[in-house]
């Protein structure tokens, strides 16, 4: 894979991660929760990433 391709992706990743714990911030879960969820995605970007989108806490409406 090339060093540009790879750059693009890690800066996709970068993010959604970014935007998911925006996300988990804002939603209506306990302070534990919110920890939890960011942790998770700061130690395992991509999975902690797809874990949160399938099984997380949504922003409220």
């Amino acid at each position: 894979m090339s060093i540009e391709i790879q750059g693009l992706t890690g800066l996709i990743v970068l993010v959604l991660n970014v935007w998911a714990i925006i996300q988990i911030v804002q939603s209506g879960a306990s302070t534990g929760g919110k920890v939890f969820w960011t942790v998770l995605i700061l130690l395992l970007p991509i999975l902690g990433f797809i874990i949160w989108l399938l099984a997380g806490p949504r922003a409220p409406r």
